[in-house]
């Protein structure tokens, strides 16, 4: 996990970088295009199936959608937000899944929950004060929407891996259906698309590496390790992000924003051991 949060860390700085030349848009298709050439290499030659049940392909395509999005608005707040602000408003998800599993179990929270959502909102606001400016409240709030959307992929993965869905056609299918969507966006902005030269594909290899190993790093450490171990260990992204921005851009954050980002995270890992402990 810990391999994990370093490899988004650096997606993150060559999505902020390709933004440079790059609409959201191709930088999505890119990205998402990268992970499903590994994965279709990984299972054509072993011939395994790619045929779901009807109610699987529901959970399959609301996994995908939301991700999709939620991956569309991720990298616009990254393109027009310093990285560490983009990265911490997109790992507010665990504080949005624990009251989507709430309201699935129809069940009311715990004072401990709702003390770790009041934190997490007081992080949210606090960062959003210092650090943005009037023309920025757009990809502040659309980094926000990217971690509510991804607490729903999250809640669909969940739902995916307790039918017995293997992890490799769940990353499948949310790859494909992310690379047609963001073709098609792409096919709409067809007299703006821009040609990369070599330094621009040197990023787009980037990007694609480090964002396919971050997934497969990620979902074996969720297979292998103790839930609540690799749950903590994932708010790393958000200090790696953090220290690269320093080093890259010379952008230290301000003492409020780093307060604010330490609030953020200490409320989603409280969030996620109250529901683990109520579990």
């Amino acid at each position: 996990m810990i391999l994990a949060g370093l490899s988004f860390g650096f997606m993150g700085v060559f999505v902020k970088i390709g933004a440079e030349t790059l609409s959201t848009a191709e930088l999505v298709f890119y990205r998402c295009a990268a992970g499903l050439i590994v994965i279709s290499l990984m299972t054509l030659p072993r011939r395994q199936s790619f045929k779901v049940s009807p109610a699987m392909l529901r959970l399959h395509l609301s996994r995908s959608i939301s991700g999709f999005i939620a991956l569309l608005f991720y990298f616009y707040a990254i393109s027009q937000l310093p990285l560490p602000t983009a990265v911490t408003l997109n790992y507010t998800s665990p504080l949005f899944f624990v009251f989507l599993v709430l309201l699935q179990q129809k069940k009311w929270p715990q004072w401990q929950l709702l003390c770790s959502v009041a934190l997490g909102f007081v992080g949210v606001v606090l960062l959003l004060k210092p650090t943005f400016s009037a023309a920025q409240w757009l990809p502040g709030i659309l980094g926000l929407l990217s971690g509510f959307l991804a607490s729903v992929a999250y809640l669909n993965v969940n739902e995916l891996g307790k039918a017995g869905e293997p992890e490799w056609r769940t990353v499948f299918y949310f790859s494909l259906v992310s690379t047609l969507g963001a073709g098609i966006l792409m096919a709409f902005q067809s007299t703006s698309l821009h040609r990369p030269d070599l330094s621009g594909w040197l990023v787009i290899l980037g990007m694609g590496i480090t964002a396919t190993l971050a997934q497969l790093s990620m979902t074996r450490a969720y297979r292998k390790g103790r839930s609540m171990v690799v749950v903590s260990l994932a708010y790393l992204t958000v200090l790696f992000s953090t220290l690269l921005s320093w080093i890259i851009w010379g952008a230290s954050p301000s003492a409020s924003a780093i307060l604010a980002m330490l609030l953020i995270v200490g409320a989603g890992i409280w969030s996620s051991a109250t529901r683990s402990q109520r579990a």
